[in-house]
């Protein structure tokens, strides 16, 4: 878990489908909303990218990415 590697979420975007918030289980984001907001990024994987990749509407960047990570999914499948 890192506090330099956490989502962005592009609101102009997203369409509010739920994919990141129902496939990330290290709450990072409000369970209770149905717009992803990120309550605890510490809780983000570095350079995880498990809610980007499901995202439709090409809504989330990653706080901490300078393009030269590997970009992965982490141990627990997300």
């Amino acid at each position: 878990m890192t506090t330099s590697w956490y989502p962005i979420i592009n609101y102009d975007n997203c369409i509010e489908c739920g994919s990141c918030i129902n496939k990330c289980s290290h709450g990072v984001y409000d369970k209770e909303s149905t717009k992803p907001i990120v309550i605890y990024p510490e809780g983000c994987i570095d350079h995880c990218t498990g809610c980007q990749a499901l995202c439709p509407a090409e809504a989330i960047q990653y706080y901490g990415d300078d393009g030269s990570g590997p970009k992965t999914t982490c141990s627990c499948g997300c």
